[in-house]
């Protein structure tokens, strides 16, 4: 620091020594030099974290022991090239002199050696503070790279405007669009509800109250002959009506996040993948008492399970993590054999081969579906291509490089054909592929609509109707003789439609929405929110709800069940469901790295809806979530049909809680750790609770 530096001056630069030795200018770290990456520019997915090692962990910087304080000198080696002005002010900026320069030298000193002016990162005291708080690192890595990027950082009053978050701020739209989103109820979605393509719609409506008929009713208008229905169709309106409730009948606990959990085509099996790169199957042909199955592992998985699929005879189960390889484990409780690992990077002998080693990878699968005849594996990919495997030949037959970003889901389109493939990507686009014309290697057709990126891609299993869920907080049906051909979309910039929304750690706003001008979706659903991770959604079965709804998980807790015509159809609330429904272990909660900024309590119960699953044959939905607190752990709940009853006769008792292998475990009805606030509340509720009034008191409406 120069010396003829003013003594009341309260700005001061720190530089951070460079960690090359024959280099002494202090090094600016810059986006651009970094390797041409940002935190989100490649990375826009929820999995693309990966765990680091125990030597670099950032957690040891938030470590306030005298251990972590010795040791707080290496946090050069991380932060080296930085430059940082400190402003030790409360916002308001005193006159600086004159004379003096903005980096404290000698404005007459010569130019040979005068260094050329560098950006700083501002940081007011109220974010110094913040540094040492849990998402203190992560604001001003936000800060320094808006900075780089030329805009300016944001005030301490624009937290909450939703323009933060990893990585650069997103483009504010302009002025919104009056009437931006499409009518609710749709036009066409009611067209499509009464076309018998999705459920029936029953005629008989109570006139006089303006209501349809409950489920007691309809069973006597059936058994008298009342209506004019086909008993066929009278069984089919009962059915559908018949949606889950809140309330849990089961809430299995586990000990990391889950990511998916899905039912088999029959019913009888269902498996959970978690964090711990275990994936748990159950016997479900009870749907109403689960029986734990088996467990399968993937070996030297990155950050998490990503997918899993089922085959159509459940003889084998397929599941994927953050690698090129994909294992097939026997479903089969008796068979203890290691999975079959298939690789993907392996294209035959006239491709290139390409080595699994364990912790190398050439690129991550994001989703695998199998085909309707169990003979090959479709996947969406980091390197921004789909592959087909082949599960005899033992090698990918197919690989189409054909979107402009990450394949974050795939499936075929027809149960009874792998000819027809959809993919969905952060490039906004859905692309339809048809196997027996690729001469050209073009995609046969586009679906435009979304203005983010896709999360998940369904196909009602017709060859004709798809539904994606994006991160423009929407969930759209598409019907493929409406698809885009590919010439007039290749004459289409998606870019200028799309926000650069980060929905990992930034919440949306709806002014920031316009409609797609090119949209050629069918019906736009909205409601849920798809933000942290890749939320899924689905059709709902057609056995047990004559595939009247579209179904999806949010991140606000809950399971959103849709009518074709956008209307709400009924809402499982599974935060409210499993609410405290383990006690807190303070030493296993460390800074989550979802939290979005500005919320309040980060550690607090939260819960998150990955992923739902609908009972083919039985009015049952399965919840697969990040739930617990801080979201630190995964739950998978079950929800009945009960005509919103609070308990039931049956067994087991509602709400009971079981560990991942269906046991009962007690320490997940043990309370005495909780402590906190809330127990503190309670107790003094208890100490300060109102007597009932007696027959003598003024006031006779005691209670």
């Amino acid at each position: 620091m120069s010396s003829n530096m003013s003594s009341d001056e309260r700005t001061a630069a720190v530089h951070n020594d460079s960690p090359d030795p024959s280099s002494h200018a202090t090094n600016i770290y810059d986006i651009e030099d970094a390797g041409g990456e940002s935190f989100d520019e490649e990375d826009d997915d929820d999995m693309d974290f990966e765990p680091m090692a125990d030597d670099s962990e950032d957690l040891d910087f938030f470590d306030t022991t005298d251990e972590a304080e010795a040791e707080f000198h290496d946090a050069d080696d991380g932060l080296s090239g930085v430059e940082i002005n400190f402003s030790m002010d409360d916002g308001e900026e005193d006159e600086q002199d004159g004379n003096e320069t903005e980096t404290g030298t000698d404005a007459n000193q010569p130019a040979a050696t005068t260094p050329a002016p560098r950006p700083l990162v501002q940081v007011t005291r109220s974010q110094i503070l913040r540094l040492f708080g849990q998402h203190g690192l992560q604001d001003l890595f936000r800060t320094h790279q808006a900075n780089a990027l030329g805009n300016p950082p944001l005030d301490d009053e624009e937290e909450d405007d939703g323009y933060t978050g990893r990585g650069s701020r997103r483009r504010r739209r302009g002025q919104p669009v009056p009437n931006r989103y499409p009518p609710i109820p749709s036009e066409e979605g009611k067209r499509l509800m009464s076309s018998g393509t999705f459920g029936e719609t029953g005629f008989y409506e109570d006139k006089l109250r303006k209501r349809k008929d409950r489920l007691a009713r309809r069973l006597i208008y059936r058994e008298l002959g009342v209506n004019q229905d086909p008993p066929a169709r009278a069984n089919k309106l009962i059915s559908q009506g018949l949606i889950p409730s809140s309330n849990a009948d089961t809430i299995i606990h586990y000990n990391a996040r889950c990511y998916s959990g899905q039912f088999s085509d029959d019913g009888n099996f269902f498996f959970c993948c978690g964090q711990d790169f275990k994936v748990r199957m159950y016997d479900t042909s009870n749907p109403y008492k689960w029986k734990y199955y088996k467990t399968a592992e993937y070996p030297y998985g990155q950050w998490t399970i990503t997918d899993a699929s089922l085959s159509p005879d459940n003889r084998f189960l397929a599941y994927s993590s953050i690698r090129s390889v994909v294992f097939l484990a026997p479903t089969d409780p008796t068979l203890s054999a290691d999975p079959i690992a298939l690789d993907f990077a392996y294209l035959g002998q006239a491709g290139r081969r390409r080595q699994f080693t364990g912790g190398y990878s050439h690129f991550g699968i994001w989703s695998i579906r199998f085909s309707g005849d169990g003979r090959e594996v479709v996947a969406g990919t980091s390197d921004h291509s789909v592959y087909v495997y082949d599960i005899e030949a033992k090698q990918s037959i197919l690989r189409i490089p054909g979107h402009n970003d990450d394949v974050n889901a795939v499936c075929f389109g027809d149960n009874s054909s792998p000819h027809i493939l959809y993919s969905g990507s952060d490039d906004t686009l859905i692309k339809v592929w048809d196997r027996r014309s690729m001469g050209d290697s073009r995609e046969a057709g586009v679906f435009m609509g979304h203005t983010e990126g896709l999360t998940y891609v369904d196909s009602k299993g017709d060859g004709r109707y798809v539904l994606s869920n994006g991160k423009d907080q929407t969930m759209k049906l598409w019907d493929l003789r409406k698809m885009m051909p590919t010439e007039k979309a290749s004459e289409i910039d998606v870019n200028r439609y799309s926000t650069g929304f980060d929905y990992r750690f930034m919440p949306y706003s709806e002014a920031d929405y316009e409609p797609h001008p090119y949209d050629c979706s069918l019906v736009t659903f909205r409601g849920h929110r798809v933000l942290k991770t890749l939320i899924r959604c689905h059709f709902s079965p057609p056995g047990s709800t004559d595939s009247r709804y579209v179904y999806s998980g949010s991140e606000d807790g809950c399971i959103y069940i849709y009518n074709m015509d956008a209307t709400l159809a009924g809402k499982i609330d599974v935060n409210r469901a499993t609410h405290h429904s383990r006690p807190r272990d303070d030493s296993s909660m460390h800074p989550h790295p979802y939290s979005i900024r500005g919320s309040r309590n980060p550690e607090a119960w939260k819960t998150c809806v990955r992923d739902a699953s609908w009972h083919p044959n039985a009015p049952v939905v399965a919840a697969t979530s990040w739930n617990g607190w801080g979201m630190q752990t995964g739950t998978c709940t079950t929800h009945s049909w009960n005509d919103d009853a609070d308990d039931d006769e049956g067994e087991p008792k509602m709400g009971s809680r079981v560990n991942q292998l269906l046991e009962e475990d007690a320490s997940l009805y043990d309370h005495s750790q909780r402590g906190g606030r809330t127990s503190q509340f309670r107790s003094r509720l208890r100490s300060q609770r109102v007597q009932p009034l007696g027959d003598d008191d003024d006031d006779g409406d005691g209670w």
